[in-house]
């Protein structure tokens, strides 16, 4: 198991007032697997990815991700277990600017401490997986949307993480470069990336295995037959 989360709660505290946003959230995912969280805006989503991602902790419950007790990790072994296991994917691609699509997707092994040399050779590996070697000089705004995703997945992918986290990852996107953006995800799976997407869009859902609702902080599994309906 890649991934798990059993019984977890969430609570934000405003004046005095606790608000509840994740209740009592348990989901499992297999290595290899494609799944994807849908849920309209304020549901609880994006708290369920940064729990997930480990930039938030939850109220109460537990989490493992791959085997690790996450609720046990201090700050520091926290911040190293998602620079390792973790490739994110945002929608709005958080590009460096100043910096070339090859610069960019090195990021994460220099902070990670990896040599100049080897951190190039596997930069332009990571590009080359995503169709993108050729551009390994350009500024990012020298790409296209679907391009600077393209980046932005091959950055996430650089230090070869145990799983890839995308929040909308086509929500920038027009419909041509979100189905390229759909068709990547879909190959690096079967090259066997284990994939977590959170998207609200029924049809980006579609694109995974399996498919967990949440509605007002609470999760539920779609049944086998309407996942791919």
């Amino acid at each position: 198991m890649i991934l798990e989360l059993k019984n977890i709660f969430k609570d934000y505290n405003s004046d005095k007032l606790t608000v509840p946003v994740l209740k009592d959230v348990t989901l499992q995912v297999e290595e290899g697997e494609y799944v994807a969280i849908m849920g309209p805006s304020g549901s609880g989503k994006t708290t369920l990815m940064n729990i997930i991602g480990c930039l938030d902790r939850p109220t109460s419950g537990e989490f493992y991700l791959a085997g690790t007790d996450v609720a046990a990790l201090k700050d520091k072994e926290l911040s190293n277990l998602r620079l390792n296991s973790i490739g994110f994917v945002f929608q709005s691609f958080h590009l460096m600017p100043r910096e070339s699509a090859l610069e960019n997707v090195a990021l994460p092994l220099s902070y990670a401490g990896v040599k100049k040399k080897e951190r190039k050779e596997r930069a332009l590996k990571a590009l080359a997986r995503v169709g993108l070697e050729d551009r390994a000089t350009f500024m990012p705004t020298q790409l296209s949307g679907g391009q600077k995703q393209r980046v932005a997945i091959a950055r996430a992918m650089v230090n070869s993480p145990k799983i890839l986290l995308a929040d909308e990852p086509t929500g920038a996107l027009d419909s041509k470069s979100g189905a390229q953006i759909m068709e990547l995800f879909q190959k690096l799976n079967e090259e066997g990336v284990t994939i977590v997407m959170i998207t609200h869009d029924k049809n980006i859902a579609g694109h995974a295995k399996r498919v967990y609702h949440i509605i007002d902080g609470e999760i539920s599994e779609e049944a086998g037959e309407e996942a791919h309906a």
